[in-house]
């Protein structure tokens, strides 16, 4: 099993910071990175094909396309692929969140 990594600020205790992270922050924030581009709709393909509504923020990795979906308040990414690890760091620190590993 794969490991899922959160991006939050529910540990942050500084009143001074938004606690959650908005749909609305994300989609700016998103909208300003060339390798990411949003849909409401993340499609799994293989023996069969499921899909699921909600945030997708899908990142471009060379022929790869992974979700970071926005889900109350939380980023949320797949570890599967460890290319993933050093950008999800890059993501939480432009949002000046934390991460934390599920």
């Amino acid at each position: 099993m794969s490991q899922r990594y959160r991006i939050t600020r529910a540990l942050q205790v500084n009143d001074n910071s938004e606690a959650v992270i908005t749909l609305e922050e994300c989609k700016q924030y998103f909208a300003s990175q060339s390798d990411f581009s949003y849909t409401p709709v993340f499609t799994i393909t293989g023996t069969t094909t499921m899909s699921i509504e909600g945030d997708f923020f899908m990142w471009s990795y060379g022929d790869s396309k992974i979700p970071f979906r926005h889900y109350q308040g939380d980023v949320y990414v797949s570890g599967t692929n460890e290319a993933v690890i050093p950008r999800m760091m890059e993501v939480a620190s432009d949002l000046r969140a934390d991460i934390v590993g599920e």
